[in-house]
């Protein structure tokens, strides 16, 4: 490959190609990523075309790096030419009057919602690595976070996108309408596609008005049975105003609330369910008093045991990085971490047959559960065995046998990479799956894009 390497210099520059001890130093992340043949950094979307042409030829392996926060091992790049879009980071235009953004993808999550933020508007997609995600990361894999229930996934926050074929062809699709019914939606073949049919270059993400009010409240729940009644009370009560719906079981929150963590326990320890609640609108007063009401509710017909409201943003802050505080976990080590959807019905009893499996074979289970509930997304976090590759499997096994049987997904929002495709058919049935295929194998004829992720 030192043709190629050589040919990679001379298109983008000595600086963008880094190669042995500074391409493994820049292997960094939330997963394994393996030891690149080359990572290479260009500045537009004409080099990245240029790139993928030059591998295309030579049938070298790529793989699209963003802020590398995944947890499927999406990003890993062993042996592949790693292409990092961190010099594409730019916020290209602002449109205040049609409420769009046009971004290059390399752009981080956090200045996408800090320049929303400064035109009056407001980009809701909002996760626990908004400091380092990347949007294209955030499309390619259809991210979540905290807020769909009530703006929805990656995919309703894309209005249109650029991306580039394996073979450098570039696809340019960068639409600004809502409705747009010219033919097919060529966007939707990218998002969520973890990088597999075509780099994300550049994308016009969809805006909202800036919300005006945010008010935010804890809430103590001691039995399963009421958490979905709270949630649609709630929703009906306020409205639409309804943003965030976040459940931590009593484990996750006691871990939280507890030294060495900074966090304390705003409500006693000592229930089943703690469940942080938001909702935006645009009269911090009359929302107020309607939030506040609505909560009164919810105490005084008993399905609500307890509950704080925060009375300003500090507080607001102070009870958002509760459920953020996910890395507290690292005193249980080890770990594992799965991301997983099933319809809320289900939920009680699927934690209940996961835990007592974990408890029957490792008795000194501790398993932290948390998660969206409101858009049936729930995390969990076996701390249990060795860490070993066999004690992972036995746990997966666990994990997915009883999400099967409940028709839920081995994936709400991280994707599969490498980590999930052999569960990918709990999920998928063999014609989606042949689909998948078929479209992988018309895009990519020569598999160099992210080969081996999401189904080998």
């Amino acid at each position: 490959m030192d043709d190629l390497i050589k040919a990679l210099n001379a298109l983008l520059g000595a600086d963008a190609v880094l190669e042995g001890v500074e391409a493994r130093q820049s292997a960094f992340g939330w997963g394994r990523l393996g030891k690149p043949l080359a990572v290479v950094r260009p500045k537009s979307t004409q080099e990245v075309a240029a790139v993928l042409r030059l591998c295309h030829e030579a049938g070298q392996a790529v793989v699209p790096w963003g802020g590398r926060t995944g947890l499927v091992e999406g990003a890993y790049a062993d042996g592949a030419v790693a292409l990092s879009l961190e010099r594409m980071n730019r916020v290209v235009e602002v449109d205040a009057a049609g409420a769009t953004m046009t971004v290059e993808a390399g752009c981080i999550l956090q200045q996408v919602c800090e320049t929303a933020d400064s035109s009056d508007l407001f980009f809701p997609l909002d996760l626990g690595a908004r400091g380092s995600a990347t949007i294209g990361g955030n499309i390619s894999t259809n991210a979540g976070g905290n807020r769909v229930i009530r703006y929805g996934m990656m995919r309703e926050l894309v209005l249109g996108l650029e991306a580039v074929l394996a073979d450098g062809t570039v696809i340019s699709s960068l639409n600004r309408l809502i409705k747009n019914n010219a033919g097919y939606d060529l966007k939707h073949i990218f998002i969520g596609s973890e990088g597999t049919l075509g780099i994300v270059t550049r994308a016009v993400l969809r805006l909202r008005p800036k919300p005006v009010s945010q008010n935010v409240a804890l809430l103590a729940i001691d039995s399963f049975e009421m958490l979905p009644r709270v949630l649609r009370s709630v929703e009906r009560s306020l409205g639409g105003m309804l943003s965030a719906f976040e459940v931590m079981w009593e484990d996750f929150y006691r871990l939280v609330t507890t030294p060495p963590a900074q966090g304390t326990a705003p409500i006693p320890h000592g229930h089943s369910y703690y469940v942080l609640l938001e909702a935006m609108g645009g009269d911090q007063a009359e929302d107020g008093a309607r939030f506040e009401s609505a909560l009164a509710a919810e105490l005084d017909n008993g399905q609500v045991a307890n509950a704080i409201v925060a009375k300003s943003k500090a507080e607001c802050q102070r009870l958002w990085a509760l459920r953020d505080d996910v890395a507290q976990v690292v005193r249980h080590a080890p770990f594992f971490t799965f991301d997983v959807s099933l319809p809320i019905s289900e939920m009680e009893e699927y934690v209940r047959e996961v835990r007592q499996a974990l408890l029957s074979r490792w008795p000194a289970t501790a398993l932290m559960v948390f998660g969206h509930l409101g858009d049936g997304n729930l995390h969990l976090i076996p701390c249990v065995g060795d860490g070993s590759h066999e004690t992972r499997a036995a746990v997966e096994n666990i994990i997915y046998d009883a999400l099967r049987s409940r028709r839920g997904s081995v994936s709400a929002e991280h994707g599969i990479g490498l980590e999930k495709r052999q569960y990918l058919s709990y999920s998928r049935n063999a014609q989606e799956i042949a689909l998948m295929r078929a479209l992988k194998q018309t895009l990519d004829p020569r598999n160099i894009l992210n080969p081996g992720k999401i189904f080998g």
